[in-house]
């Protein structure tokens, strides 16, 4: 008998890969966006992690009309008032890479000394099923703004996420490691507790 599928709604190929790995023990078969041949964009008009994730997993549900996962993630550096948050993949305007991202925040915190530069990952996961509200799960990641990035490893602002108990960026941890301690792999090991009660219970 066929797994199930689970559409895993998000256009970036680095969470896409992520979550895929940390959702592979699920009893669900997993499916892109560019699998089904979505190519919409849903905007992020939400004020909040918690918004954001629900209102994708919803419009995606909606459009491929299956039990929908997406998340929405970001940085918070209490320097800069928690900013980036919501806008963390927006933070340099339209079209910056996640090299421009992290020079813009390096800018941002050239005069803030390394003991003052806290900051954390957060990771709201929502999963849609049709005519159900969305579930939502999170989980979040303390560590500290580095000075210039370090590690080919990870996306985003991964390079400059320094982990003091690690003595390590988020970029020069293995994919395992990784999963472990990240916001997202917190969030995705919720996720994926519900989904197996869910398919129980189916």
């Amino acid at each position: 008998m066929p797994k199930p599928k689970l559409l895993i709604a998000t256009t970036n190929l680095g969470k896409l890969k992520e979550l895929s790995s940390l959702l592979s023990d699920c009893p669900f078969s997993m499916v892109s966006l560019e699998d089904l041949g979505i190519d919409e964009d849903v905007a992020e008009t939400g004020s909040t992690f918690e918004e954001n994730a629900s209102l994708k997993a919803t419009a995606y549900g909606r459009m491929s009309g299956l039990p929908t996962l997406a998340d929405d993630s970001g940085l918070e550096v209490d320097a800069l008032g928690s900013e980036p948050g919501v806008f963390s993949s927006r933070f340099a305007g339209p079209g910056a890479t996640d090299a421009d991202r992290v020079a813009l925040l390096l800018q941002k915190l050239d005069n803030i000394p390394e003991g003052e530069r806290d900051a954390r990952f957060r990771c709201v996961i929502a999963v849609s099923w049709p005519g159900e509200s969305p579930e939502v799960y999170s989980g979040e990641c303390q560590g500290r703004i580095a000075g210039a990035p370090r590690g080919s490893n990870g996306f985003g602002y991964d390079p400059v996420f320094f982990l003091p108990e690690l003595d390590r960026t988020m970029a020069e941890l293995s994919a395992e490691e990784k999963s472990r301690i990240s916001h997202r792999g917190r969030a995705a090991r919720k996720a994926a507790a519900a989904l197996k009660r869910r398919a129980v219970g189916d």
